[in-house]
């Protein structure tokens, strides 16, 4: 309980520093006011304050949210689900296949989809990417009902290489502005963040943040072995089928959101068990509680370290989850193994 409490605290501070930071500086007071005029329940505020809370910054921080909690609960997912601290959306492959997607959306979109349908097209597609490079990566991975890590990895690897061989075509054929829009959209940003995008995305990211912790208990169970854990009662096949499917769509409509944003995934599991243990009940909920408050986080450090030029926030959480990865690969090497 003192851990929750602890996260939550960190994802209030967090939210309110999004939300008033900034190169537009706005009080506590001021905000409230504004988003008490916003909502309905008090005078409506107008001004440049007001439009910079609602229609850059709140959406900004939702959106950060929403992607911070999608990233850490299925990188905890994927990683109760193949036994395997080194399972990630970003390494095994889920990642690149959505961005694949979406960038060929991007790219070829204009030529062969009316401009009405490319905004929801983009989301579509980046699910439809994610999800068949995680079945792919599975169904390769599987020897005698049971996923083999070793080989699991070396097919995220190679997923991961043909996905980048062909976003790379693909922004050869794209034009000049294309190819601007693709490279800031594939280093990560939340600085698209609008309210239109938010409802297309929202309930994709949403039903992946709600339904992935009801696999906690099997979950936990499968942390016994596949077989142990059909001894308990619990239906694998349907486990593994809910949590690549939510895997899929969360991070793929993240990606079609903000980009590739790595290391999350990764880096927040980690620091939640070693804090709290490997209970599911547990690991997932608060993971995405804390995957929020570090996105949030580093979009804030983001627009601020360089202001009033903006870092994309892919550049900080790899700065953050690059080393964390070495360590992990340096602490196996101790005894503690992966």
């Amino acid at each position: 309980m003192i851990i929750a409490a602890g996260v939550a605290v960190l994802l209030v501070v967090a939210v309110g520093a999004g939300l008033t930071i900034g190169p537009v500086q706005i009080s506590l007071t001021e905000f409230s006011r504004i988003l008490a005029g916003w909502v309905g329940v008090g005078a409506v505020v107008d001004g440049p304050a007001a439009s910079v809370v609602t229609a850059i910054r709140l959406p900004r921080v939702v959106l950060g949210l929403l992607i911070g909690a999608v990233l850490g609960v299925a990188g905890a997912s994927l990683q109760g689900l193949f036994r395997n601290p080194l399972a990630d959306p970003g390494l095994i492959g889920i990642s690149a296949g959505a961005a694949l997607a979406a960038v060929a959306v991007l790219v070829l979109g204009e030529r062969f989809l009316p401009a009405t349908l490319l905004a929801h097209a983009l989301p579509l597609a980046a699910f439809a990417g994610g999800l068949i490079a995680t079945l792919l990566i599975y169904r390769i991975s599987v020897r005698d009902g049971h996923p083999v890590v070793a080989t699991m990895l070396l097919a995220g690897i190679a997923v991961n290489a043909f996905a980048g061989a062909a976003t790379g075509f693909l922004t050869f054929l794209a034009t000049d502005q294309q190819i601007r829009d693709l490279t800031f959209w594939s280093l990560g940003s939340l600085g698209g963040a609008t309210w239109c995008k938010l409802a297309i995305g929202a309930p994709m990211l949403l039903l992946a943040i709600f339904v992935l912790p009801l696999a906690a208990r099997p979950l936990n169970a499968l942390l016994l072995g596949e077989a142990e854990a059909g001894h308990l009662g619990f239906d694998t096949v349907r486990t593994k089928f809910l949590v690549i499917l939510c895997c899929a769509l969360g991070v793929g409509a993240a990606v079609a959101l903000a980009g590739i944003i790595g290391f999350v995934g990764l880096v927040i599991p980690h620091l939640v068990r070693m804090m709290a243990g490997p209970d599911h009940r547990f690991l997932l909920p608060v993971s995405a509680a804390l995957g929020s408050a570090l996105l949030v986080g580093a979009d804030l450090a983001a627009r601020c370290l360089v202001a009033p030029a903006e870092l994309p926030i892919g550049v900080l959480t790899a700065a953050i989850g690059a080393p964390f990865f070495l360590w992990l690969l340096v602490r196996s090497r101790g005894g503690a193994g992966l």
